[in-house]
């Protein structure tokens, strides 16, 4: 194989790997949630609303490692939030450097409203896939975000 057949087939190799089809996914899984979900809320919006229907109030810095989001992505996420009447937003009264995050009767209401819309558009996505694959498929993606430096733990993402 000469230098040249070498770098093409490289290159070729490059665009069939992880970040193309990561990409892909990323673009379909988009499309589906903007046609059946919801074109106002974003997927972290509705992880951050379905933490909070789940686990209770809890503060900034505890909902953004369980959301995957740094601080820079969440505040301005939880400003949205609020605006459109979903969160609450307060002072922790034992320390008030630290901000509060309840969910609203409407925030509530949207997590149940939007969960069957969001497990239809999984099923979607891994239609192709039997039973078992479906498990091993989304244990390996686990598998590959979380052994990525830097992934391993909540909060280091922009998700």
């Amino acid at each position: 194989m000469t230098p040249k057949q070498r770098d093409a087939a490289e290159v070729a190799a490059a665009i069939s790997g992880v970040g193309p089809l990561a990409r892909r996914l990323s673009q379909v899984h988009a499309r589906l949630w903007h046609e059946q979900v919801d074109r106002d809320l974003t997927g972290p919006q509705f992880t951050v609303l379905s933490l909070l229907h789940t686990h209770g109030d809890m503060d900034q810095g505890t909902l953004g490692a369980l959301a995957h989001l740094d601080k820079s992505t969440a505040a301005p996420l939880l400003d949205r939030l609020r605006r459109r009447g979903l969160v609450e937003l307060t002072k922790d009264p034992a320390d008030l450097r630290r901000k509060m995050i309840r969910i609203t009767g409407g925030g509530r209401e949207a997590a149940v409203r939007l969960a069957p819309a969001i497990l239809a558009v999984n099923e979607q996505i891994l239609a192709a896939f039997s039973p078992e694959e479906r498990e091993q498929f989304l244990t390996l993606l686990r598998r590959a975000v979380e052994g990525v430096p830097g992934e391993d733990g909540p909060g280091e993402g922009h998700r």
